[in-house]
């Protein structure tokens, strides 16, 4: 009982930082599973918080959506390339070692901490359009994201984002919005080959991701008070996700050394 308690508060928090800071919020997830709710397995971690990354993304991408921020061809592209690369990722990662897997975790949440503290430049091409020349980019793109987020159960959202604007050139708003397509399909690609294998906790996943709902109404609003500090905001973010990264590859060190 206690598990699902903490982990519905553990939804609760990676939800309030998405709504927050946005893109990167779910790089927690993982973390918290492992080291606050007490999940022993590294792959059944991973694998329930990418069941409940692709949900909270889903429910992001339908408000998108009503605001028309999401460009759905270039969406598709890089989702339907990323799909088949999320499946190799995680097939990869479900036969990789736990702790050696954290590890590598930690280190691309030190990555994700760097890209957080970078400005963003809002500028792009509103019209752009799926045609000739981005098409075997978005193709490139989705495939290596969707790779390595099946391969760590992430959202990969950090990754996907400037994929998208470096393959076409469109806004970042848009890009933001047009990612959630591949979020969700990467998180669920993840999740039901992990599923396949008895490695998601289903019961766990609904807490956690009923907790990140109301997490994230709460974090949205506080978001639209503090617009102005989203630069503090991100490096107070950005910090927390270095702290975390230390403390995973120092467990994960001494896990590792003491299996020997």
């Amino acid at each position: 009982m206690l598990q699902y308690v903490l982990g519905m508060g553990a939804g609760v928090l990676v939800g309030f930082t998405l709504g927050l800071v946005g893109g990167g919020g779910s790089i927690l997830a993982v973390p918290l599973m492992v080291y606050l709710v007490g999940v022993d397995n590294p792959h059944v971690a991973i694998g329930t918080s990418a069941l409940a990354v692709a949900v909270n993304a889903a429910t992001n991408l339908a408000n998108h959506a009503r605001r028309g921020n999401v460009k759905w061809a270039c969406a598709g592209v890089f989702a339907l390339a990323g799909v088949a690369g999320a499946f190799l990722g995680s097939s990869l990662g479900k036969a990789f070692d736990g702790q050696k897997l954290l590890m590598l975790f930690a280190l691309l949440m030190i990555v994700v901490g760097v890209l957080m503290l970078k400005k963003r430049d809002a500028q792009g091409d509103p019209d752009v359009h799926l045609n000739r020349q981005n098409g075997p980019r978005l193709l490139l793109g989705g495939g290596l994201a969707g790779a390595l987020s099946g391969f760590f159960g992430i959202g990969g959202g950090f990754l996907i984002v400037p994929g998208l604007v470096a393959a076409t050139r469109m806004p970042m708003l848009y890009a933001v919005g047009s990612s959630l397509v591949a979020v969700t399909a990467f998180g669920l690609t993840t999740a039901l080959n992990y599923a396949r294998s008895g490695l998601v906790d289903w019961a766990l996943a609904a807490v956690f991701i009923g907790g990140g709902l109301f997490g994230g109404l709460f974090g949205a609003r506080l978001a639209t008070h503090l617009s102005r500090r989203r630069g503090t905001l991100n490096a107070v973010f950005a910090a927390l996700i270095f702290v975390t990264a230390l403390y995973m590859l120092v467990k994960s060190a001494l896990a590792i050394h003491g299996a020997r």
